[in-house]
């Protein structure tokens, strides 16, 4: 597939490729941001519980995780344009569906076919950048898709705020998923003209009963998280997640007798061999446990702590993005002179801006939305500086043909830890609330967030003492 794409594609056309894939991650990532800041509005129109406030945001994560490896295997199998278009076009009709969602229940439902489809788009943007970007323009074009994720955030936070307040024709919340459906049609038409065709590879099918192995794993191991608190954690749970953790060993054997057999595994097994990627994984997912939890207990606190209004509370997320994003720009540069070197000082950066938001939520009975913001931006500088280059160097070692199942595999480690962190940290934050106070919750957040980041940083370092002894 990677001489294929090669030979149709030109140096300027690739840019152009580049842009419409990183405009449908934009809009992914918008996705992921815009909920955070309406949740509290969505919970009161449809009168959602706590366990149904974190499953709006987890569910999706879930079913983003527990699929993008299928849709990474599907884009190696089928070629990433076709498998890209439909998901594209899946996430926008699935996006007017939650609009159109009269309670929570079906939101949930919504939600989760959402991320399923966002689970066959979202690799073939990563798998793209690895194939067309092979020379020294491959950190430029990494560079541009952290900026993009940066880019998404700001985006997300102020339409979240901005829609919510403006009450867009009458549809309240319903706006922050309208907003998809004509940039879905958009892209999705950009991509049918302008993104180069593949092949599929012969004598190859996909490994549904690997898929179905790892759907079922996955959500045993994350779902309990989700409704802990309701059901006071009763022993069931438990052993639910004990169970997807016995299915997810069973999987990892499935692939073996597949591979065995002459079949194409879900997984590239010479992948669970490269020490460096696993290293790569360990760091990604303790770094995005600590990602989306933060935005939505900062957003609770905000608005049922403090009582900011929706706008104010996703304005003060706007100083963090355009951090974000300046560090983007400036880690791609930083991490081909410096390496894993950068990751390791924005992992620093992240926890001196925790650090500075606890004092100033502890100190300060009613800091306000500027001060709020001003203290965030040391966290969102750090944050962008590991973000950016993170794929690239889990990617590093990976070759071409097995692209898109590991990009998958890093897209899964990601969105689990995202969806892990929104149903644990977000239980913690409801527990602790419910005994003491947001506030309270709030700072038993930070606490778990600076443990998370270090030890994220601890992987970095491994992997950073690893490559220098090769």
């Amino acid at each position: 597939m990677h001489q294929i794409i090669t030979k149709q594609t030109d140096s300027s056309r690739r840019w152009w490729v580049l842009a419409i894939v990183v405009a449908a991650q934009f809009m992914f990532g918008v996705d992921a941001f815009v909920v955070n800041v309406a949740i509290p509005t969505i919970a009161v129109d449809l009168k959602a519980s706590p366990a149904q406030i974190e499953a709006i945001i987890a569910i999706y994560l879930i079913a983003y995780a527990t699929l993008v490896v299928t849709g990474g295997r599907l884009g190696d199998i089928h070629g990433t344009k076709g498998v890209f278009l439909a998901g594209l076009l899946g996430f926008t009709l699935t996006s007017l569906w939650c609009g159109l969602s009269q309670s929570g229940a079906e939101l949930i439902v919504a939600r989760l076919a959402q991320g399923a489809t966002a689970a066959l788009m979202v690799p073939q943007v990563l798998a793209t950048l690895h194939l067309l970007f092979t020379d020294g323009q491959r950190n430029r074009a990494f560079a541009i898709y952290g900026i993009v994720l940066g880019l998404a955030g700001a985006a997300g936070f102020l339409l979240g705020g901005l829609l919510v307040t403006i009450d867009l024709a009458g549809t309240g919340w319903r706006s922050v998923f309208f907003v998809n459906v004509p940039f879905g049609v958009v892209i999705a038409a950009a991509a049918w003209r302008i993104m180069p065709s593949s092949s599929r590879r012969a004598g190859t099918r996909l490994d549904i009963k690997g898929s179905v192995v790892l759907f079922a794993g996955l959500l045993c191991l994350i779902g309990p998280l989700l409704f802990g608190h309701d059901v006071g954690w009763a022993p069931w749970l438990w052993a639910v997640m004990a169970a997807g953790g016995m299915i997810l060993a069973a999987f990892l054997k499935l692939e073996q007798v597949v591979a065995r057999a002459g079949g194409m595994p879900l997984i590239d097994l010479t992948l669970l061999a490269d020490a460096a990627f696993l290293r790569g994984l360990g760091a990604a997912f303790f770094f995005f446990v600590a990602n989306l939890s933060f935005y939505l207990v900062m957003t609770l606190f905000m608005q049922r702590g403090l009582k900011f209004p929706p706008l104010a509370a996703g304005m003060s997320f706007i100083p963090l993005a355009l951090a974000f994003v300046v560090a983007s720009r400036h880690s791609g540069v930083r991490a081909r002179h410096r390496g894993t070197r950068v990751l390791l000082e924005g992992c620093a950066l992240q926890i001196v801006g925790l650090v500075a938001l606890a004092l100033v939520v502890s100190c300060i009975d009613a800091p306000s939305p500027l001060l709020l913001a001003l203290t965030t931006i040391v966290f969102g500088y750090g944050q962008g500086l590991v973000m950016a280059p993170l794929s690239g160097a889990v990617l590093s070692t990976v070759k071409p043909v097995a692209a898109g199942s590991a990009s998958g595999i890093y897209g899964t480690t990601a969105q689990v830890g995202n969806a892990a962190g929104v149903a644990a940290i977000g239980a913690v934050f409801f527990a602790v609330e419910a005994l003491q106070s947001a506030r309270a919750g709030f700072l038993a957040s930070l606490v778990l967030f600076v443990t998370l980041i270090m030890i994220c940083a601890a992987f970095l370092a491994w992997m950073r003492r690893a490559s220098a002894r090769c």
